[in-house]
């Protein structure tokens, strides 16, 4: 597969190099018939997979031409490396190829494979398609594409039970009734012991045996510290999505947070970004809302009391007194209440 999407895009530069002229789609049928006619070896993997290939390479170079337009960074289509890249495929269920049989699960031109099942198929899902990858600890994962029919239910929200988050760097949020989530650090509790495996793995000659096996050991170490991550996240957004019918968020663009004012190491470990996607699609599947308020919102600087907005507040201020009326506030908290209101107003003006 990183084969055929390097092969196809080492044609497409050359092409635009003679010609000037740039193409955004291939023809799969033909374009892969000739070149399994030239290396035979290609018909040993599953056909669909290498379709796959070629209509990822397709989507990278739509999205090039579409950020080309829209001003932002193009982010040209990159060769894949067999060292770096992730290791993975898709492939397509025709004939019904794959399927889950009791601990077991079939791939086209693989056969059946022994698999940890985590979730039951359930009766009516039909499978689409399957992406199996491997990580760099060296463990196989597959994830499974279903269609199913699903009436999200009609709910009548209540706005009583409306939260407000406000993030949080070193307590992950703060809401609006004034609890505070306390994520554990997981990379932060690890960090010794990455720190032990990384400076043996520096220390081995790299590619040999020793070297291998060492560098598992730190996959691994990293794997643990994101499925931690991962589970704690979960659980919380799926109590959040349970007790609240209405979810406030800023939008704030955590990966610009993260490359100034010494946030860095902070915010990739809370993953509150992806906290945010897990809380979305919980919500939508209960017929139940998420509400983003625009990022430039002064949620911290604005009094929830009488409005007043303090411009001089500063990130080290986590506690200020209003000019204009005099209370006592805590920036956190009232970042959470205010976010609050601004998405009830949203909802229901």
């Amino acid at each position: 597969m990183r084969f055929v999407y390097n092969h196809y895009l080492a044609e497409r530069i050359q092409l635009y190099e003679e010609t000037q002229k740039g193409t955004t789609f291939f023809k799969q049928n033909k374009s892969l018939t000739d070149l399994k006619k030239e290396y035979e070896w290609l018909q040993e993997p599953d056909k669909n997979a290498l379709q796959y290939a070629l209509r990822d390479l397709n989507q990278a170079y739509q999205n090039f031409f579409r950020r080309m337009k829209q001003g932002g960074p193009p982010g040209f289509p990159r060769f894949k490396s067999k060292k770096r890249s992730k290791k993975s495929y898709s492939t397509a269920n025709n004939r019904a190829e794959i399927r889950i049989d009791g601990t077991r699960i079939r791939f086209p031109k693989l056969g059946f494979v022994k698999a940890k099942i985590s979730r039951a198929i359930p009766d009516g899902y039909r499978i689409i398609s399957a992406t199996i990858s491997q990580e760099p600890s060296g463990k196989y994962y597959a994830s499974l594409l279903t269609d199913f029919e699903y009436d999200t239910p009609e709910i009548e929200l209540n706005p009583d039970t409306a939260l407000g988050l406000d993030y949080s760097s070193p307590h992950f949020y703060v809401d609006s009734n004034g609890v505070v989530s306390d994520m554990p650090h997981f990379y932060r509790i690890a960090e010794q012991k990455l720190a032990r495996e990384q400076r043996k793995l520096s220390k081995m000659v790299k590619g040999s045996n020793n070297w291998y096996k060492q560098k598992r050991k730190v996959a691994i170490a990293y794997e643990k510290v994101r499925n931690q991550r991962r589970d704690w996240q979960h659980k919380l957004s799926t109590k959040l999505a349970d007790e609240h019918d209405i979810i406030c968020l800023e939008d704030i663009n955590l990966q610009n947070m993260a490359q100034g004012l010494h946030l860095a190491k902070a915010t990739n470990d809370n993953g509150f970004g992806q906290f945010r996607e897990f809380l979305k699609y919980k919500m939508a599947w209960r017929g139940k809302m998420v509400v983003t308020i625009d990022k430039w919102f002064p949620s911290s600087k604005m009094c929830r009391h009488c409005g007043y907005v303090n411009s001089e507040l500063t990130l080290g201020n986590r506690v200020w007194v209003c000019p204009s009326c005099g209370n006592e506030i805590d920036r956190d908290l009232n970042a959470a209440i205010n976010i609050r209101e601004a998405g009830l107003n949203l909802v229901y003006v």
